[in-house]
């Protein structure tokens, strides 16, 4: 069985290679789907009577009206109908109605993390987008002089750009409009000279927007919301009321303004904040706090440092869930207002809340987002590897992303915080050359939707592999000095070499051992899966080994597969987690084999079927079939292969044919 040449030295174990797609499915129905309902929750009449209450930890799915393969067969959408638990509340009678509502469909993901839309198999490729938070950058003017400037960046709501100019002076723009005098906005949000000159470390080169201000005749909070209003607002006559109005909804209301918790993470983390998790508005502290490190910038003290925005620790991933999430806002949104309007014009005591909610609009917002967006794509289902990669492909294009003709050199280029989650390799040649990309190997998302890759801990030189590796985003791996996965280690994991290269803040240096904070995992972590099948990819030419790496990716499914004679011992668990081979989830031993099926029988006598494809057309017209590679009267274990996929050969992936060739004597 094992014929066949190992090419990996550390063979080490994978993690779940489409944990990416299922993990990001499973918050949202556990957590996502309830955060958007409540959020919504009271909505409010105009007069202020009833109130509709949504009770979000209550919704419920039914079970689909069809399985997977009846979905595909009928050419229908593998989906469940969401209910959720409705309170109408009348505030003059102290009335309350409550019913079950039904508000829409809502595609479900299979276990091999796809959707069925339309009976065709559908992935929702991940987003990498600019994560939400506070950005220092520095432009030169027209003279030659640097100048420096703040962006602070919600999920959702007006950008607020602070910026210095020639003459010391700070100014500030609310979603690239006109400057305002910095000091303007900051009496507008009500606070005093004082307050600001006490909360900043160097008052002295603050004083000069005071003074500017004071010329221009804004010396009270009343002329500061009147000068903010004509500066946002021009043309309309201003008003003091107006102008709190504007500022209040546009960075102070929780509906119109959003620093989701990853941007209130990063700006606690950038400008060493302790505002809680759940605000996610502006706080006057945020803005003073960004003044506060801009002015240190322009005066190059305090350790203030610009921000990469190509370094991972400044780009996130959106997957799957959080991509609904946003889709059902807005389907919820439109909700709202249909809501509002029944309310208004239907009878106050008849009212029932099944009258109010029309699930149209979040049917029709979802439909939208599996039939139409650009990141929901047609799987590519060539072979088990086509499959395996297009879900974890990581692409900055579509929605509230980049577009292929604004996309510099510096978006498309390889950035040393790639190193071990995004592969260097595996990109498409052309137009989409490095905005679209692979997740490396061992890499997984975290809660905030950053990066993550593993590493040991190393403590006095000693490799630590007794406990789980630990994960670290690319911000905290900046801090540490990381060696390569292969460094020569002695029988109790103490490093043998006396200098050791080392990455340490984004480039590389040789250190002694007791220096080193973290080994890697495994050599393979930095490359994606299909770099990973290719052997010897470390004398490969880069450009070849892309190619290798996107043409296996084409490879059609023969009648006969051939398991390689030369791989990576990494083939077996493509094969698996592309989801082409079943897999025994029990020990037990197999009772019933014949073309179509496998029935293994456990310990406790429960017999488990596992029906088997065949001669299925792929999305690609590729044929789909399995092969039972058991026989009957076989023990199996559980996280067995019973049957070869197609392009599958004892459990192996096999995309090729190995080639006879001879040395002929003339």
């Amino acid at each position: 069985m094992s014929s066949a040449i190992q090419v990996a030295k550390t063979a080490t174990y994978l993690p779940d290679l489409v944990e990416v797609q299922r993990g990001s499915f499973k918050w949202f129905l556990e957590k996502g789907l309830i955060e958007e309902l409540e959020s919504f929750s009271p909505i409010t009449d105009y007069t202020g009577k009833l109130e509709l209450h949504f009770v979000g930890s209550e919704y419920r799915l039914k079970r689909p009206r069809h399985d997977v393969e009846e979905a595909k067969r009928r050419d229908a959408t593998f989906a469940s109908q969401m209910y959720v638990t409705c309170r109408l509340v009348n505030k003059e009678t102290g009335e309350i109605k409550e019913q079950e509502v039904f508000i829409g469909e809502l595609p479900l993901m299979t276990e091999r993390g796809t959707f069925i839309i339309n009976g065709a198999e559908r992935v929702i490729v991940n987003q990498i987008v600019r994560s939400p938070g506070v950005y220092f950058k520095d432009e030169q003017d027209k003279n030659g002089r640097r100048t420096y400037n703040a962006s602070l960046i919600p999920n959702r709501g007006a950008w607020l750009k602070f910026e210095t100019d020639k003459n010391d002076l700070l100014h500030v723009r609310v979603d690239k409009t006109r400057k305002i005098n910095a000091h303007v906005m900051m009496r507008a949000i009500g606070l005093s000279d004082n307050d600001v000159l006490d909360k900043l470390r160097h008052p002295e080169y603050y004083k000069k927007s005071i003074d500017a201000a004071n010329e221009e005749g804004i010396s009270s909070e009343d002329q500061a919301l009147l000068e903010l209003y004509k500066k946002l607002r021009p043309g309309e006559p201003p008003s003091v009321s107006g102008g709190q109005q504007l500022l209040h909804s546009r960075f102070f209301d929780p509906k119109r303004y959003d620093l989701g918790r990853v941007g209130r993470y990063k700006m606690n983390k950038k400008l060493r904040l302790t505002i809680p998790d759940a605000v996610r508005t502006l706080t006057p502290e945020d803005v003073l706090s960004t003044l506060d490190y801009l002015i240190n910038l322009e005066l190059d003290v305090g350790g203030a440092c610009l921000d990469d925005i190509d370094h991972l620790g400044n780009r996130r991933v959106r997957s799957v869930g959080e991509l609904l999430q946003n889709q059902v806002r807005v389907g919820l949104n439109r909700l709202e207002r249909i809501i509002k309007e029944r309310m208004t014009v239907g009878e106050t005591d008849s009212l029932t809340p099944a009258q109010l909610v029309n699930p149209k609009p979040l049917v029709a917002a979802i439909k939208e987002f599996f039939g139409s967006s650009q990141l929901s794509q047609f799987m590519d289902q060539t072979n088990p590897l086509a499959e395996l990669t297009h879900k974890r492909r990581i692409s900055a294009l579509g929605p509230g992303g980049l577009t292929r003709e604004r996309a510099g050199f510096a978006v498309r280029d390889i950035h040393p915080s790639h190193y071990g989650r995004i592969c260097p390799i595996e990109t498409p040649e052309g137009p989409n050359a490095g905005l679209i990309g692979s997740l490396a190997t061992h890499a997984r998302v975290n809660e905030y939707g950053f990066i993550e890759t593993p590493f040991w801990k190393v403590t006095d030189g000693v490799v630590d592999k007794s406990g789980d590796p630990i994960y670290l985003s690319a911000d905290l791996e900046d801090e540490c000095r990381v060696a390569p996965g292969d460094v020569a280690t002695d029988a109790d994991g103490r490093i043998t070499a006396e200098l050791i290269p080392v990455r340490y803040r984004l480039d590389f240096e040789t250190v002694p051992p007791n220096q080193v904070d973290y080994v890697q995992l495994s050599p393979v972590q930095v490359i994606s899966v299909a770099a990973s099948l290719i052997p010897f990819l470390e004398h490969d030419d880069a450009n070849r080994a892309l190619m290798g790496s996107n043409m296996q990716r084409q490879a059609v499914p023969l009648l006969r597969p051939e398991r390689p004679l030369v791989g990576t011992g990494l083939e077996t668990q493509v094969a698996r987690d592309s989801g082409m081979v079943p897999i025994t989830r029990v020990n037990g031993e197999v009772v019933f084999v014949d073309s179509t099926q496998i029935i293994v029988r456990d310990d406790q006598g429960v017999d488990h079927y596992h029906l088997l494809q065949k001669y299925q057309r792929s999305n690609q017209d590729t044929c789909l079939n399995q092969r039972p590679i058991v026989q009957q009267g076989d023990q199996v274990i559980a996280g067995q292969v019973l049957a070869n996929g197609s392009a599958c050969e004892g459990g192996e992936i096999a995309l090729g044919q190995n080639c006879l060739i001879a040395y002929m004597p003339w």
